[in-house]
């Protein structure tokens, strides 16, 4: 760091000075990750800011290397073919992209068949591509990692499915604890014989072994990998959930119960269409429900939570210093989506300190959405006035955003809506407010109406300009103090604004110019 650190730093207050534009996060720029996998090769390409990273490019081939591999040991020749001509496009493609660093990761798949180091040293000849083949505990690690990537502190229990292994890895206070892997991955269990009897066998002798291996694991389960992130859609399905996002959509013990009997009885090609899962996909559904269940049987986690991100991002959390580890992802991509799209770059904390004299008694959770509003409420300015709002909330609720429950995201989206919107009512949103409660509701309609009308009087970004908000929330009074210089900005729109705000709180208005 240079030598203005300590002085920048005091200047940020409660934001922390950004990190996005720091040379060690720079470093993170275009970072490609290549998981070869038992049933998909993918490759990623993260950009953006690193901490809650966007994915420059992200490409999937269901290849399916792993089928077949219980009887014949040989990586399926088909999926070897597919997987082939999938790395030499992403290498082409990485080169073209001057991806920054590239890196291979092969998965059960390689390291369990005969030929899996012939298809490696092949695939180095041919491309320049040296493919790093993990074993289970390694893959398990990096999967937490990946976890812990959007859920920074988090502890629980991590699960990770592949096609022909899954993987339990615990994480406690940032780290990776014990780690343990399996062969009960759905590729692996579809081979099986003795059918759906034989396979609740080596399920429940598995999973018990786990269990006895991991020890008493019953905080929050962490699903990761395709055929969980499946069974999530049909959960939303099943229930009519209306906001189709799944990293950190929640499950319950009953939830996960109730949705794989509705998949063991369902037509399964019905199911897909209705769902949006490839075919490929769906036909490994029912084994990973069946592991589901007895896994969620055997731990008893106290919840379940759905994350997107595993290995691939597991890889890039590896790159990570330490001090960019610690900071909040959510806060981090609102700082740099503000930097990058916003007019006035840095004006959301000006608007952060004139709107929290409203949220004085906030809790920590509560002051940290605010600050991820404040800095957001001017992104979507280059979209139509007509439909600013529901760009925002589409922003909020839909971006790829980390750290953040579902109900947060409409909080925020809430928030962003009124920014731009008095009334959210007739609006297409009206389903996904139902997620959060009527103060909730509240609260976000008076943030976003503080923003509206903050956003009119441009408060100095230092805080010294004499304009500002005071609430006395026993006497039900709302208080704006202007000097004889910001008076003037306090025009017949920003009163209808300030009207607008204090109707919200049921207040009366003060103003005071001093």
């Amino acid at each position: 760091m240079d030598g203005n650190t300590a002085e920048t730093s005091s200047q940020w207050g409660p934001f922390g000075r950004p990190l996005f534009d720091d040379p060690q996060s720079l470093a993170l720029k275009r970072v490609g990750v290549i998981d070869i996998g038992s049933n998909s090769v993918r490759m990623v390409v993260f950009d953006g800011a690193a901490r809650s990273p966007a994915y420059f490019f992200n490409e999937k081939v269901m290849c399916g290397l792993g089928a077949g591999m219980a009887e014949t040991g040989h990586l399926n020749p088909s999926g070897r073919k597919r997987a082939y001509e999938a790395l030499k496009r992403f290498k082409l493609l990485a080169d073209q992209m001057t991806v920054r660093t590239l890196t291979a990761v092969a998965t059960a798949a390689v390291r369990d068949a005969t030929d899996g180091d012939e298809f490696r040293k092949e695939v180095l000849h041919d491309t320049g591509l040296d493919i790093w083949v993990i074993d289970g505990e390694e893959e398990a690690r990096l999967s937490a990692q990946g976890v812990l990537l959007g859920w920074p502190g988090s502890y629980g229990l991590v699960c990770d499915i592949g096609g022909s292994s899954m993987e339990l890895a615990e994480i406690s206070g940032g780290e990776v604890g014990k780690r343990v892997t399996s062969s009960l991955g759905p590729l692996k269990l579809r081979d099986l014989p003795g059918g759906r009897k034989g396979r609740a066998q080596v399920i429940k002798s598995t999973m018990a072994d786990l269990a006895r291996r991991m020890g008493d694991q019953r905080d929050r389960l962490f699903l990761v990998g395709g055929s969980w992130r499946a069974i999530a859609r049909v959960d939303m399905h099943r229930r009519g959930y209306p906001l189709h996002v799944q990293h950190e959509y929640r499950m319950t013990a009953d939830f996960v119960s109730d949705t794989a009997d509705y998949i063991a009885a369902a037509d399964l090609e019905e199911l897909r269409g209705a769902c949006g899962i490839s075919s490929n996909r769906m036909s490994l559904v029912p084994y990973a429900a069946e592991v589901l269940t007895e896994l969620v049987r055997q731990f008893k986690p106290k919840d379940i939570a759905v994350s997107s991100y595993g290995i691939r991002e597991g890889l890039l959390y590896e790159q990570m210093p330490q001090e960019l580890r610690d900071r909040d992802p959510l806060i981090e991509y609102c700082r740099f989506a503000e930097n990058k799209d916003a007019r006035i770059p840095g004006f959301g904390r000006a608007l952060f300190e004139f709107v929290m004299p409203l949220f004085a008694k906030s809790s920590p959770a509560q002051v940290r959405l605010i600050k991820a509003a404040c800095l957001l409420h001017d992104v979507n300015w280059r979209a139509h006035p007509d439909f600013r709002a529901e760009t925002c909330f589409d922003t909020a609720t839909r971006a790829n955003m980390g750290g953040m429950k579902h109900g947060e995201r409409v909080f925020l989206g809430l928030a962003l809506l009124h920014r731009y919107r008095n009334k959210r009512e007739g609006t297409r949103f009206d389903e996904l407010s139902d997620l959060i409660g009527e103060d909730a509701k509240h609260a976000a309609e008076v943030l976003g109406k503080a923003m509206r009308f903050g956003a009119m009087l441009w408060p100095d970004e230092a805080g010294d300009s004499g304009v500002g908000l005071r609430w006395h929330p026993k006497k039900k009074l709302l208080r704006l103090n202007l000097t004889e210089a910001t008076a003037p900005l306090f025009g017949e729109v920003a009163q209808a604004r300030f009207n607008a705000l204090a109707n919200s709180l049921g207040a009366e208005t003060e103003i005071v110019v001093a």
